[in-house]
């Protein structure tokens, strides 16, 4: 009987082993996972979870049970040691599994301060896992002060549910402005006003020197010389695609593991997805940190491993909840050179639009779902409406898909 062993047990693994017993895949599955929970939804642990709106049970794709009523055989809590891509194994503890097709959804790991910084001290933390999360959620006391280093979406994330929850924050970031690295100034300007309304205090342009403290982080100090006394920490400075085991097999690594348009990695029994992987896109290679990603990828190297051979078309889309603000982003804004703003219908609501030259690459929309789902629609279909008509509010935007 073949036997498909996965390594990763989140969004990506659990989307591709009930994909392959979808398509009617009738041989062995063996799903391995480090942590001990289930398959599990990430996005609302530092939003709806860590506000307490969310049960653990609802974070978890499907029930526990589900994998054993279709024979998935789940080995949660157990970390894969070693690949053997010529004898066609894997370690797992004292265990050594044959496998006839093996795939990597490995995901991703937080980028974590250096100890000699202070980043070992106790109430230093990031976010990622469940245990992450219930492990800072008694930090979140009202008067308490925070510093989250980093004003990606990973910090402004945490520093909307710290305010709600009535802490201080403080948020420091080392490049000239928050979301530098993802989002146009106009973007950054929008959340910027948004947390500053709420309190948060955001320092731009200044890095943190050395978080400092006996056992337990009680103080900062900031590259600009500042000193802060701080409650605890929260740390988000990217992560890095989980491709140690993958690396260790030999497999080619390029900006997270290596894959063609169909999944496959260098060794053609090994597949990948998900936030660990790269893959070709327009003409480059890309790794998409994404839920929608995630899934997408996962079932198309599903029916790959089965014989389909259908290329993996990404159709980027991502989405932040901050506040009472849904941001939605559909597209990739690298390399534009013009931003087209969009006023919304309602106040608070608004829409950016990336273009290079007269080519609609990317949408930003701010409480804005109908021209978020329109941009989403454009940019699939190859569209691109004048900069004008965008920026016009009296456009009708559905006709825009009909031109």
């Amino acid at each position: 009987m073949s036997h498909i062993i996965v390594i990763g047990a989140g969004q990506a693994g659990s989307s591709l082993v009930v994909k392959l017993r979808g398509l009617g895949f009738d041989g062995q599955i063996t799903l391995i996972g480090e942590e001990t929970a289930p398959p599990y939804q990430r996005p609302p642990l530092s939003k709806a979870y860590l506000l307490g709106d969310m049960e653990l049970s609802r974070l978890y794709l499907r029930p526990e049970a589900f994998y054993g009523e279709q024979d998935i055989t789940l080995r949660l809590g157990e970390r894969v040691s070693a690949i053997d891509p010529v004898a066609k194994t894997v370690t797992v503890g004292d265990d050594v599994l044959s496998y006839d097709q093996l795939a990597l959804t490995t995901g991703s790991t937080p980028r974590r301060l250096p100890a000699a910084i202070g980043g070992a001290l106790e109430g230093v933390h990031v976010v990622r896992t469940l245990k992450d999360v219930d492990a800072m959620e008694p930090e979140f006391a009202e008067g308490k002060h925070a510093l989250i280093v980093g004003g990606g979406y990973i910090g402004l994330e945490a520093a909307a549910v710290a305010t709600k929850k009535g802490v201080k924050v403080t948020l420091v970031e080392m490049a000239d402005r928050i979301l530098q690295r993802v989002a146009s100034p106009e973007t950054s300007n929008f959340f910027r006003d948004l947390h500053t309304s709420h309190g948060v205090n955001i320092v731009e342009g200044v890095g943190l020197n050395t978080l400092t403290g006996e056992g337990r982080v009680s103080g900062a100090k900031l590259t600009d010389d500042r000193e802060l006394d701080i409650d605890f920490v929260i740390v988000g400075v990217g992560i890095m695609p989980g491709s140690e085991l993958a690396e260790s097999a030999g497999l080619t690594l390029n900006n997270g593991i290596e894959t063609d348009a169909f999944g496959r990695t260098s060794d053609p029994s090994i597949w990948a997805a998900g936030d660990c992987a790269s893959f070709p896109f327009k003409g480059e290679r890309i790794r998409l940190e994404s839920v929608p990603n995630a899934i997408d990828q996962a079932e198309i190297v599903a029916a790959n491993m089965m014989g389909a051979e259908k290329e993996y078309v990404a159709t980027p889309w991502f989405w932040s909840d901050q506040y009472d603000v849904k941001l939605q982003i559909a597209g990739l804004n690298s390399g534009y050179d013009n931003i087209v703003t969009r006023p919304g219908d309602k106040e608070g609501s608004v829409s950016f639009w990336y273009y290079q030259g007269d080519t609609l690459l990317a949408v930003d929309a701010m409480n804005e779902p109908r021209n978020y789902m329109i941009g989403k629609r454009l940019i699939e279909a190859g569209k691109s409406p004048s900069k004008a008509d965008i920026a016009n509010p009296e456009t009708d935007m559905k006709a825009l898909l009909k031109a």
